[in-house]
């Protein structure tokens, strides 16, 4: 997928502008405050309708203007445009439909950034919700096990909830530790072959990338098939009612990350991590293209800013591999940090992108 263009109203300092994308590698330039990263976000926004940085995405406004809104040009057709205002209230359209939130409905996206770090040393939550967006977007067919296991788990919990207040009795229990078995099953098989998937490329690129003993594995809470894992939920109701909430099955997952033995989030240095998570994405691209998908729009901020030479001749022969497809938008705060022939190069200065003709007002 590639963005042919962007355009932005009242998007943080960015004045309004359409930008020219459509090249394979894109590198954005210019000094620390110019805007780089708001161009990167800006595109983000347009793919997905919120942002990759934490806080309010209310932040995303210009001050002093009552909405930001960002319009894509993909190439091959269609376009994107997200927008949002002071009240909170969102619009994300494809070609003038509103998207309905549908499992591989939105294009994919990789992002690499400083708030992306969350993959690698926060909480299995993150890393749960990362790899069941990348089950769906290897396997389609799988894009909902997590959104069917979610709900029943809710239902089941507000059951917990009632019994433990005396409104219904334990064995009300029996049929939801069914239900929640049969849904538990197949997103457990899902994640583990998604890991599967990453671990020789993760571990490969983490070889090249200088973190040598780098693995990624799947740490399920729960096993077995839909019968063992509801009577295991059976046998554990006592505990469950005590606490108010289901104790055992897939939400307790972990994916980990290791290098050399030990666990990247606790022992790993923040240079370390970061080239963790550089692994990671590149890993999911690669397991992607084996699997016949769309390569996902790689948006890297301040990636080369701690590589050397070689890595950062590595990083962009892995991009421009001829025949991958896919697009990537990289920001530097010189354009030689990004040694790439083909490169298209857009220069920014306090919020104004070189080349990219300004809009009349709305």
């Amino acid at each position: 997928m590639v963005v042919g263009a962007v355009e932005c109203r009242g998007f943080r300092n960015l004045a309004a502008a359409r930008t020219p994308l459509g090249a394979d590698v894109v590198v954005v330039h210019g000094p620390n405050g110019a805007g780089k990263t708001n161009l990167l976000e800006a595109v983000y926004f347009g793919l997905t309708g919120r942002s990759f940085r934490a806080g309010d995405d209310r932040d995303l406004i210009r001050y002093g203007e009552g909405r930001a809104r960002v319009e894509l040009e993909l190439e091959g057709g269609g376009e994107l445009l997200a927008a949002l205002d002071r009240s909170g209230e969102r619009r994300h359209l494809l070609s003038g439909r509103a998207l309905s939130g549908d499992p591989g409905e939105r294009p994919l996206v990789n992002v690499f950034h400083p708030d992306r770090l969350a993959l690698v040393k926060a909480a299995p939550a993150h890393r749960r919700a990362h790899l069941d967006r990348l089950c769906g977007a290897i396997w389609p067919a799988r894009a909902d096990l997590r959104r069917r296991f979610g709900r029943t788990l809710a239902q089941r919990n507000a059951l917990v909830a009632r019994v433990r207040a005396g409104l219904g009795g334990a064995e009300s229990l029996a049929s939801w530790d069914e239900r929640l078995a049969a849904e538990a099953e197949p997103l457990i098989a899902a994640r583990a072959d998604a890991v599967d998937t990453l671990a020789e490329p993760f571990s490969e690129l983490g070889v090249r990338l200088g973190l040598d003993g780098a693995e990624v594995s799947y740490r399920p809470r729960a096993a077995g098939n839909a019968t063992e894992l509801a009577t295991e939920l059976a046998r554990r109701r006592a505990e469950d009612l005590g606490r108010a909430y289901t104790s055992y099955g897939p939400q307790l997952d972990e994916v980990e990350l290791r290098f050399g033995g030990r666990q990247l989030r606790r022992f790993a240095s923040q240079g370390q991590q970061r080239l963790a998570l550089l692994a990671l994405l590149f890993a999911e691209r690669a397991a992607l293209l084996e699997a016949g998908r769309s390569a996902p729009l790689m948006l890297l901020d301040d990636v080369m800013s701690e590589l050397d030479p070689a890595h950062r001749e590595l990083l962009v022969s892995l991009l421009e591999r001829g025949g991958a497809g896919g697009q990537a938008l990289i920001t530097a705060t010189e354009a030689a940090q990004v040694p790439s022939t083909s490169a298209l190069r857009i220069e920014v200065s306090e919020g104004s992108l070189a080349n990219a003709p300004a809009l009349r007002a709305a």
